[in-house]
């Protein structure tokens, strides 16, 4: 019986740690995908010249919906506003730039997983995936929301 205390009282301090984990983690990879994506459009001519070596197709306009998505959608991950939503097209913008960018590391996911983790977009790309599936964390825009509207009936 008295393991089972020990252990609900661990899982009790565990848990408090989600809330800080989860606006630590937001804020530092939303400042990167911010500076990546305000990176690109600020250096429009040599993104669009990475993009034709890469032969996507309208790279002008590519490159600037990834610096726009990569700027817009960082801003919103690090506030924790619509949190989950925006880390939909994040995730989009980062399997494109696995397919493309990356491809060889994207094949090697299973014969060389070392390779698939060391790619640059997989922490992106993981952040992404964490904020999707737990949501921004009770320090949140997303949270403080909810707060603020839980006591008004409809």
């Amino acid at each position: 019986m008295q393991l089972r205390s020990l252990l609900d009282q661990f899982d009790g301090l565990a848990a408090w740690l989600q809330a800080p984990l989860l606006l630590i983690i937001r804020l530092y990879w939303g400042w990167s995908f911010l500076q990546t994506g305000w990176g690109k459009l600020t250096h429009l001519d040599k993104t669009t010249a990475f993009f034709t070596e890469l032969h996507l197709p309208l790279p002008r306009l590519n490159a600037i919906a990834a610096g726009s998505t990569e700027c817009l959608g960082g801003l919103l991950l690090a506030i924790g506003l619509f949190a989950r939503p925006a880390s939909v097209p994040l995730i989009f913008t980062m399997i494109v730039a696995y397919v493309t960018a990356d491809n060889e590391a994207l094949h090697a996911i299973f014969s060389d997983p070392d390779k698939f983790v060391s790619a640059a977009p997989f922490l992106f790309l993981l952040v992404s995936l964490i904020v999707l599936a737990f949501g921004p964390g009770k320090l949140s825009v997303d949270a403080l929301g909810r707060r603020g509207t839980s006591g008004r009936t409809e």
